[in-house]
């Protein structure tokens, strides 16, 4: 099964909820984690989350539908964030 993954940008100043901002499959998907990584950027994975960022249009705020989700992950970043900033 081939790669996937999206990348997010919330900026709460212009924007009233997060934007895909980079999502592709195989190749591209591979290209956004290796990105992510060299900028020790955290990678969530969560299959039926990325499958549905995949169908979103670029640049467009996610739907509500998806904010618990996105709510989700952004907790687990802070507490990821945290961990890291103790160590």
């Amino acid at each position: 099964m081939a790669k996937k993954a999206a990348a997010l940008k919330y900026d709460k100043e212009n924007s009233n909820a997060p934007k895909v901002i980079v999502s592709g499959k195989g190749s591209i998907a591979q290209n956004i984690i290796k990105k992510a990584q060299e900028f020790d950027v955290p990678i969530f994975a969560n299959e039926a989350l990325v499958n549905s960022l995949l169908d979103l249009e670029i640049d467009h705020e996610i739907p509500s539908e998806l904010y618990q989700a996105i709510a989700d992950i952004f907790i687990w970043l802070i507490k990821n964030e945290k961990r890291f900033n103790e160590t």
